[in-house]
């Protein structure tokens, strides 16, 4: 078992870190203050507009050949050599993890890089079941940055967290599909530049359960497609990305739309949601990261009763606590990230399941404890923080529910005794 990246990943890695100190870190604090000055003040701009220091970095990045980087190695060919990642070739998960890593340290590095979800998963379902025309026209202007992108699968009627169970449609009429329904959650979709949305719907009733439902690109200027509002997510909206509540009216596209074939939607999705989530987990890590250097920091800035707040309330042992959970979470993630690279998906369902449960649950806990100490200023804008819980505590749910995956990890644990499923 070999966690150590290659040589050249390491020296990715090492450029992708100076880059974020260079470029990224004097930028950002600038960057979100103007972002909250846009939603206080409309006439100083939209914050639904993408600032443009996020294209003078993703100029700088490229330039750097610090761009898609989380390109699979299996399937990147020609793609990492024409659209920007250094190398020419693609990365293996365990390369990939502590480049996500270092962009989960920053709230825009991950489009700054053209890496971020749901993009990147989007790209990833096109690179491995999408035909050649579909590549094209879709998946190189997002390795190019030229577009966005947006998954639509979770429903507001139904629970979600059984793909099997999407009741939105995507029948087959002759050589069109026809798609009815209503989405939400649909990260992506707020962002001016958002061109094509990936759309999971019920294609055969009658099918098995797990060949029920196709996958459909539907561009996002379509008749028929409305997005009929954006969510908060405990009162952030995240621009210029945002989720949305997405609905189809009766919405045509051309067969030759349909990704993998109808009623290969789960398969797919199950094949998009392995590498994935490690992307995921590993940016959490970078998350957590961040929030502990701000507790030790503000630990040692600041006193009360006479002493640093380090020296206080058990706050020594919360630290220490906070840096055991985040190495073990990291080398939770990265025993996945080799098992995918071993094996694929299938051979990693356990450790998938695994990460998907403790990262976002491990930087929750970190970053609140990071909270506790900045007082009330934790909870405010003033500090990265508050933003940062919401985001951990939103992939406890956007990843699939804690409670499926620890029944998936139970279920093939209790199948190595003889259990049927």
């Amino acid at each position: 078992m070999d966690f150590a990246p290659s040589p050249r990943a390491a020296d990715l890695t090492e450029r992708v870190r100076a880059f974020l100190v260079e470029e990224v870190e004097p930028v950002e604090a600038d960057y979100h203050r103007e972002l909250a000055a846009r939603r206080l003040d409309p006439s100083l701009g939209s914050p639904w507009e993408p600032l443009p220091v996020l294209e003078e970095l993703k100029a700088k990045a490229r330039a750097r050949g610090l761009w898609n980087l989380f390109l699979p190695r299996e399937h990147a060919g020609e793609y990492a050599a024409r659209f920007g990642t250094d190398g020419g070739e693609g990365l293996s998960n365990v390369d990939y993890a502590p480049i996500a890593e270092l962009t989960g340290r920053s709230a825009i590095a991950p489009v700054v890089l053209n890496c971020n979800a749901p993009d990147t998963g989007n790209m990833e379902v096109l690179l491995r079941y999408g035909t050649d025309a579909q590549r094209a026209e879709w998946l190189e202007p997002l390795l190019e940055g030229r577009i966005r992108s947006a998954f639509t699968m979770t429903e507001p009627g139904v629970a979600s967290s059984d793909a099997t169970t999407m009741e939105a449609t995507a029948v087959v009429d002759g050589d069109e599909v026809v798609i009815n329904g209503r989405k939400w959650w649909s990260t992506g979709v707020g962002h001016p530049d958002c061109r094509i949305l990936v759309f999971m719907g019920l294609t055969d009733p009658d099918a098995d359960r797990h060949h029920r439902h196709s996958m459909v690109l539907v561009p996002r200027d379509t008749p028929g497609v409305r997005v009929e509002r954006m969510l908060s997510t405990m009162g952030f909206h995240d621009e210029p990305f945002g989720h949305g509540e997405v609905s189809f009216t009766d919405v045509r596209v051309p067969l030759a739309n349909i990704v993998g074939g109808p009623g290969e939607a789960f398969s797919i999705a199950q094949g998009r949601l392995g590498p994935g989530r490690v992307h995921h987990c590993m940016r959490l890590i970078g998350l957590a990261e961040r929030a502990l250097e701000l507790a030790c920091r503000r630990s040692l800035e600041r006193t009360a009763f006479g002493k640093p707040l380090a020296n206080l309330g058990g706050n020594r042992e919360r630290i220490a606590e906070a840096r055991i959970a985040i190495d073990s979470t990291r080398l939770l993630v990265l025993h996945a990230a080799w098992k995918l690279d071993r094996g694929g998906p299938l051979e990693a369902l356990s450790e998938v399941a695994q990460i998907k449960v403790a990262a976002p649950r491990m930087a929750q806990e970190v970053i609140d404890m990071a909270i506790q100490l900045h007082g009330g200023g934790g909870l405010s804008d003033d500090h990265p923080l508050a933003g940062a819980w919401t985001t951990a505590r939103s992939l406890r749910l956007a990843d699939g529910p804690d409670e499926v995956h620890r029944g998936v990890v139970a279920r093939l644990e209790l199948g190595k005794h003889g259990a049927s499923r």
